[in-house]
């Protein structure tokens, strides 16, 4: 691996631009817009491995399935992760494609359908809190509790299915990734945090469960495995604040591990927003990691060149 490496995590909603543009196209616009980003930092000389979100897109795929159910089979969540890391990795290939050829750059991207394995053993399993899907009456939901799924109630919006969000271990594809990144390719990995899977305690095959993995800590894992000289996670805000849209809001240009520990400590950061991007860099420099980045897409190439970002550094 002769350039530098550097594992970039693009959110699902960074797809998504506004509740108005939803649709195939509007999201492949965003992704175009968000891959000349990422192009420019290929063309810098980053050897560069892409993740990315998902919760929108599976969510899509599971509202489709409530409003066909009288006619098709309902999906699976292993397989809407599947069916997403797909479809968005087709959307960044393109869009890395044609940037390439615009940049005249003889580079080439491909996806990776990436199985992350958890433990069977996670106390997360026995404890679902992440919400999927649409919202349902209460009637249709207790329907889908009989057949064992967890459904919780939102805030009078509406019954709403939660599952597990359990911790990465292994990326099962690590291998063939390395191969492709050695060989040059702009590889697409880990989507959505990979399809959760676990080894079977009899046989040690491998099974997916429904279950959503966290995509930043997919991320962090991914970047240590790879040695990856940088992780950089994207996201809606150029930099981390502390007392965010408070009087006293303060942007951060860069802030150690223990810096980071004690904000969060402190309350700081969001647990739906902010708070796994920060403790997914803390894990990637605590596991050997030298140093991340947090920024917005349009962002990336000034950030790299010092002038914006949040850096964590050690």
């Amino acid at each position: 691996m002769n350039s530098k490496i550097a594992v970039v995590a693009v959110g699902g909603n960074a797809l998504i631009t506004n509740k108005n543009n939803k649709t195939v196209l509007d999201q492949f616009d965003a992704a175009k817009e968000t891959m000349g980003h990422i192009s420019s930092m290929i063309e810098q000389g980053w050897n560069v491995v892409l993740t990315h979100g998902n919760g929108p897109q599976v969510g899509f795929i599971l509202r489709r399935s409530e409003l066909s159910l009288h006619e098709l089979h309902p999906v699976p969540l292993d397989y809407c992760v599947a069916d997403t890391q797909g479809a968005i990795g087709y959307m960044f290939q393109k869009s890395l494609t044609n940037h390439f050829k615009e940049k005249r750059m003889d580079k080439h991207a491909v996806t990776v359908v990436t199985q992350v394995e958890v433990s069977r053993d996670d106390p997360a399993l026995e404890n679902p809190t992440k919400p999927i899907g649409s919202f349902l009456d209460e009637e249709t939901a207790k329907q889908r509790m009989a057949d064992g799924k967890v459904f919780v109630e939102d805030a009078g919006r509406g019954w709403r299915q939660v599952v597990p969000s359990p911790k990465p271990l292994r990326i099962v594809e690590i291998e063939s990734i390395k191969q492709l990144v050695e060989s040059g390719f702009v590889v697409i990995a880990a989507g959505g945090g990979g399809i959760p899977v676990i080894e079977k305690e009899s046989n040690k095959k491998l099974k997916g469960i429904e279950a959503v993995i966290d995509k930043d800590f997919a991320s962090s894992l991914l970047a240590n495995n790879l040695n990856a000289d940088l992780l950089l996670i994207s996201t809606a805000v150029e930099k981390v604040a502390i007392n965010f849209n408070k009087p006293d809001e303060k942007w951060l240009d860069k802030m150690t591990v223990a810096e980071a520990k004690q904000y969060i400590e402190e309350g700081h950061f969001a647990p739906g927003s902010m708070l796994p991007k920060v403790k997914a860099c803390i894990q990637f420099i605590k596991n050997g990691g030298s140093q991340a980045l947090i920024t917005d897409p349009p962002n990336i190439p000034r950030a790299l060149a010092g002038e914006t970002g949040t850096w964590i550094v050690p």
